[in-house]
């Protein structure tokens, strides 16, 4: 291996996400808003760019127009010392069909990693909540002689069957023994704590040429979905090949106690709203407000919020919410929530334990109890998102079975 490796990263962000719904009716899951001023594609490349990786290749797949627009108007670099970040469509290059799968992507796409001529390829999913520097990562993974190196999160044993499990080898702490993709069910916890597991974060580093020889066998084989962690990662583990990194050792400058290692999976509608409540904790779960290792994202040419309104009856004020650029509001109440630009709050409307995204309009005395509201949805004067569940499921909203209420991009509520 080279001493300074040349690196070429891949974000997978080809995914329906569908437990997303109806959040991803109109948009890929990477473009989903998060945080007021994201999108959830932000994240990993914010990670990649902060960890000196500027060569970027996107697979984008489903509904993806938002995305790719996105990626093209915020994440352009100076061609002049070769950075860029490429979303780049499913082509069908073999054959007359779509990605089966993650592994599938990355072989689909092999001429890119070809015309680049990697050392190593970074692999990276595309909607997680986190930092985490890479260069660690490729570091331990050259030192260790692995092949193929997972990222690995410690996760409670009973969750098991949402993760690919790590079995670390006794004798190698750093390599893998076995590893198996979401497993209905694990007996064995860790050494140290048998009450969790080392679940994989979906983030993979390779060597190209062992990288290019397992996608091939892959690509021929019966008995295969074409994945990353259910074929690829087991492939490399079954051979002896795959190393670990424990992303608890990852350190971040301006990192905090309370957000040192965090990580969440935001596929399922109570675990984004859930990463939103970290946001806006008083000591945050997540700091967006780390300046040492930023994330990155372009809001537009925006004025900053408004608050009006400061009588007795009528106080326009947000308590314990993220606020972000061009919104107003104008003599109502915000309370633990996150408001995303342009939204508007008119008088005595009240917004409680919410997520609003842009252009959202609250009119009079309307009120909004632990909702999502995507992007330009309009409240009339006195009406209600999240008080009376019957009501919102007869209006054909999504309620979960938590209780939070999700009503799609551009409705008009007016009961």
């Amino acid at each position: 291996m080279a001493k300074n490796p040349k690196i070429l990263s891949i974000v997978l962000a080809g995914g329906e996400g569908t437990r997303l719904m109806p959040l991803t009716r109109d948009r890929a899951k990477p473009a989903v808003p998060f945080g007021g001023v994201y999108r959830l594609i932000d994240f990993p490349l914010s990670n990649l760019v902060n960890s000196g990786y500027r060569q970027v290749v996107v697979l984008t797949q489903y509904k993806s127009h938002s995305l790719d627009r996105h990626i093209s108007q915020v994440w352009r670099f100076s061609p002049l010392l070769g950075s860029y970040v490429s979303p780049v469509p499913a082509q069908q290059r073999l054959g007359k069909h779509w990605y089966l799968g993650s592994a599938d992507a990355i072989y689909q796409t092999i001429n890119i990693i070809e015309d680049v001529q990697p050392d190593i390829v970074v692999i990276v999913g595309a909607d997680h909540v986190y930092r985490m520097d890479f260069e660690q990562m490729v570091q331990q993974h050259i030192e260790s002689g692995a092949e193929f190196t997972v990222a690995g999160i410690r996760q409670p044993i009973e969750e098991s069957n949402q993760f690919g499990v790590i079995e670390v080898d006794p004798d190698h702490p750093n390599m893998i023994k076995n590893f198996q993709e979401k497993p209905p069910t694990t007996t064995t916890g860790l050494p140290d704590n048998p009450n969790q597991i080392l679940a994989s974060m979906g983030n993979y580093v390779a060597n190209t040429k062992a990288l290019f020889e397992a996608l091939a066998l892959d690509e021929k084989a019966a008995d295969t979905k074409h994945d990353m962690g259910g074929d690829i990662a087991p492939y490399f583990a079954s051979r002896n090949e795959a190393g670990v990194y424990d992303f608890n050792s990852n350190e971040i400058p301006g990192s905090t106690a309370t957000d040192h290692a965090y990580w969440r999976d935001v596929g399922t509608i109570k675990q984004f709203y859930d990463a939103h409540m970290d946001l806006i904790a008083y000591v945050p779960e997540f700091n967006l407000y780390n300046q040492d290792w930023p994330i990155y994202t372009m809001s537009g040419n925006l004025p900053p919020a408004k608050f009006v309104h400061a009588g007795r009856d009528r106080l326009g004020h947000a308590t314990d919410s993220i606020v972000s650029p061009g919104v107003i509001v104008s003599g109502g109440e915000v309370h633990h929530s996150v408001l995303s630009p342009n939204v508007r709050i008119h008088s005595w409307a009240q917004i409680v334990d919410s997520v609003l995204f842009d252009g959202v309009v609250i009119n009079r005395r309307a009120r909004v109890y632990k909702a999502i509201l995507d992007k330009n949805v309009v409240l009339t004067e006195n009406s209600t998102v999240g008080i009376d569940t019957e009501h919102d499921l007869a209006r054909g909203f999504t309620v979960t079975p938590d209780g939070i209420t999700v009503v799609p991009k551009n409705t008009i509520v007016d009961d």
